[in-house]
């Protein structure tokens, strides 16, 4: 990956204070992401290995599956948290797509993201790769430039070693459990934003504007009664926006659908603790963060 001097001139005023922080955050990314021979030398980090532990059941009914049918070369690969993973109809609902491969494993962040990426990517070699994560590392504790570090990681790693490949992220949804947390939420997205920009082959999804209401608040019919998940209203909102801006090469052989294994590690659809309601913001809809 390019580092980035420049980068404050190309920000928006919304971001511009921060450049200089994110220029050098990237620039750290990228020496990481560009040191392969460490973790060939040394075997899997401590991290990795802690992640590995945590996410097995996921990762090994992945194996599982992959063992049962590998998906073909050259399809579209949605990676993330259990947004990704309870989209049960994805393949279907891009069925004109022609290899659609779900790898979501609930409960996950995007440092796991960028830990597994060579697992849960790379090794498809997917012609497109859509993330969505983030949401949980904020919940977590982590900040919006702990976030853009992993991701950019992350890219640096497919863009190593899949130089055709496009990847797109999958902004932050305004989930109303997580209200308190909608600042951080707007700043990862603007900074991933305008990372993206700065990237060839690669594109940001906005989905937070386009589950927002009138009012400029979340649209309760999106969201299941935990106020985090989605409902089938959410998906179709998240389809169109996707379809809309996602056109896939015509690089794999049949039209495969590949769904994740159903028992997926930790389970992401458990109770979520009341939160807030979110206060009314004008700025909102200017902004472009799930489980």
């Amino acid at each position: 990956m390019t580092l980035l001097p420049h980068l404050s001139s190309r920000l928006g005023a919304r971001v511009r204070p921060v450049a200089l922080g994110l220029a050098t955050l990237l620039a750290t990314a990228s020496a990481l992401a560009q040191s392969p021979v460490a973790v060939a030398t040394n075997g899997p980090s401590a991290a990795y290995l802690a992640a590995h532990a945590r996410w097995k059941a996921s990762l090994d009914a992945f194996e599982k599956a992959d063992k049962a049918a590998l998906p073909a070369e050259g399809g579209v690969l949605f990676v993330g948290s259990s947004t990704v993973r309870m989209w049960t109809n994805l393949a279907q609902d891009f069925r004109n797509w022609p290899v659609v491969i779900n790898r979501g494993f609930g409960g996950s962040t995007m440092a796991d993201c960028s830990l597994f990426v060579r697992d849960l990517v790379v090794r498809y070699k997917p012609s497109h790769v859509l993330v969505y994560a983030g949401d949980n590392d904020l919940a977590e504790g982590r900040t919006p430039f702990q976030v853009l570090e992993d991701f950019a990681l992350f890219v640096n790693t497919v863009q190593n070693e899949l130089p055709d490949t496009r990847i797109s992220y999958i902004s932050i949804k305004p989930s109303p459990s997580r209200a308190h947390l909608l600042p951080k939420i707007r700043e990862t997205n603007d900074i991933i934003a305008a990372y993206l920009r700065t990237q060839a082959k690669s594109d940001f999804i906005d989905i937070f504007n386009p589950m927002l209401g009138a009012d400029g608040q979340p649209r309760p019919e999106l969201f299941l009664p935990d106020r985090l998940h989605m409902t089938e209203a959410g998906y179709r909102v998240w389809h169109s926006v996707i379809a809309s801006q996602v056109q896939p090469t015509a690089g794999a052989q049949a039209a495969t659908p590949v769904q994740p294994p159903p028992a997926m590690g930790a389970s992401s659809a458990a109770a979520v603790p009341a939160a807030p309601a979110m206060a009314p913001t004008g700025a909102m809809a200017t902004a472009s963060r799930p489980h």
